[in-house]
């Protein structure tokens, strides 16, 4: 029987799911060096993983591959396609739905505060032999409050425990939580709680590289992910520090980030070698390996969590994971060019292939030969509200911009080599990610990025009419019979069927 949806917690989401059939349980025991990573990227962009026993960790089930298919999210917050989640999130950072605080709360059933062990104590995986060692990429951090400009902030970042109570904590220093810790509140000893496994809008929220002056320092992204998810996302007090929680996570970590001055390497090769950017660390979302840096220091004051067997979240860094982890991107780049030119665009994708946001697709609309020139404004407009942005392509409407073999034929057709091709100056700053930044100006320097204009100039719209076949025209099933279709579409590919569905 299908469940009722809930999701304003893990558990919620995850019963529907299991009622939909979408979750594939794994009942042998898996070991969380190597096993749990090699399995979840084997069967990446599949269903949900769900593990029930872990090696060393009898207490504890964990779940991988929740985020990789947008087609899940559709269903899970009732949005009647996977290209409009955009569209919710637009209307979330209009609308923004504040937290709501509890006295009591599920991440809290259970409170740790003495010989703190989190290694010992979470099943947190190594992802690859080449890893500096267990690597936790499943926490949301929470900054709030006077470190946040009054707002709220949730962060995914890299944290590798070194100690049994302290790791390093990586945040890129144009992000809002470096930002906070590196230039706003770089000497001060930072509350902050690691929430693993809250409500699914939360995670998404945190997963997104936002556009910076749509999702700007300050603003409510609890908020935006309450307004997404129909409710207020709860809070609670933490146990130890003076800052809170999402009430509803599996597992807490509260702490501090301690002052600048004890920053920490991220691996023990790195603090030999005392070089940054050089030492090996894990798979990063570019499709890397990571390198190690010197960050700031995480002090964990307690670990909480449900009572009842917590599940623990264990994302790849380099997966498709991250496939709905750009959906708040895309609707700040929708609002980005509404604010610039209303109307011009009319859809926004990051496809899987742009890893993390690396790359935007604009679908340009124009009616009158005024709006002309507006899709370049917008492309520049991302390239310098988005840091770090490798890849920003306009094209027009009569263009599928889901898929990829359209858009590089829209591309190869339309772009003027001469004019259409822009190149977005150097010199700025970016994230330390890709291997072709510019280190010596400073870390996360940014060489530029490329724009690309493959929309038809409007004065020439009759030069590159498509050709449309009478698809519309023939019924074929009168030809064939439901079997015979069903294997013929079997056979095609997804470029077939796009052109196939217009006459193309």
């Amino acid at each position: 029987m299908v469940k009722k949806k809930d999701v304003t917690s893990m558990r919620g989401a995850l019963e529907y799911l299991e009622s939909v059939g979408d979750v594939l349980h794994v009942k042998e025991e898996v070991d969380p060096i190597y096993e749990i990573a090699g399995i979840q990227k084997a069967l990446d962009k599949g269903p949900v993983i769900f593990f029930e026993k872990i090696k060393g960790y009898p207490n504890f089930y964990d779940i991988g591959n929740f985020f990789s298919r947008r087609d899940r999210m559709a269903d899970l917050f009732d949005v009647d396609s996977p290209n409009n989640i955009k569209f919710r999130f637009h209307e979330a950072i209009k609308k923004p739905l504040p937290p709501r605080k509890v006295a009591e709360a599920p991440c809290q059933e259970v409170v740790i505060t003495d010989n703190i062990d989190v290694l010992g104590y979470l099943p947190i995986i190594k992802h690859t032999e080449r890893d500096a060692g267990r690597i936790l990429g499943s926490g949301i951090q929470l900054l709030m409050g006077p470190y946040f400009s009054g707002g709220t902030n949730l962060s995914f970042n890299r944290i590798h425990f070194r100690g049994k109570d302290w790791a390093s904590i990586s945040t890129a220093q144009i992000t809002h939580l470096g930002m906070a810790f590196f230039k706003l509140h770089r000497d001060k000893r930072i509350p902050i709680t690691v929430n693993i496994n809250p409500n699914p809008a939360a995670q998404m929220v945190a997963g997104t590289w936002n556009v910076r002056t749509i999702v700007h320092h300050g603003m409510d992204e609890l908020g935006i992910a309450g307004a997404f998810q129909g409710s207020p996302v709860d809070i609670v007090k933490a146990k130890t520090v003076d800052t809170c929680a999402i009430a509803n996570s599996e597992i807490v970590l509260e702490g501090y980030i301690e002052p600048i001055t004890d920053a920490v390497w991220e691996s023990n090769e790195a603090e030999q070698s005392k070089k940054q950017g050089v030492e090996p660390f894990f798979p990063e979302w570019v499709g890397y390996l990571g390198e190690s840096w010197l960050v700031r220091k995480l002090h964990v004051t307690a670990i909480t969590h449900r009572k009842e067997k917590p599940i623990f979240y264990t994302p790849l860094a380099h997966s498709l994971e991250y496939a709905c982890f750009d959906i708040l991107r895309e609707a700040g780049f929708y609002e980005m060019a509404e604010r610039i030119a209303p109307g011009v665009v009319s859809d926004v994708f990051i496809p899987d292939y742009f890893k993390w946001g690396s790359g935007v697709v604009f679908q340009i609309h124009k009616e009158k030969p005024q709006d002309e020139g507006f899709q370049r404004n917008i492309l520049m407009a991302a390239l310098y509200n988005a840091p770090g942005l490798r890849m920003a392509i306009a094209v027009d409407e009569d263009v599928d911009i889901y898929n990829a073999d359209d858009l590089f034929w829209a591309i190869e057709s339309r772009t003027d080599p001469e004019r259409g091709i822009i190149i977005g100056p150097g010199g700025m700053r970016g994230v330390a990610a890709q291997p072709r930044e510019i280190r010596a100006q400073g870390i996360g320097g940014w060489e530029g990025g490329i724009a690309i204009d493959a929309t038809v100039p409007f004065n020439e719209v009759l030069k590159y009419e498509r050709p449309s076949y009478p698809v519309n025209k023939v019924n074929l099933t009168r030809y064939f019979t439901k079997e015979q279709l069903a294997s013929v579409y079997a056979q095609q590919t997804e470029y077939a069927k796009t052109l196939a569905k217009r006459g193309w």
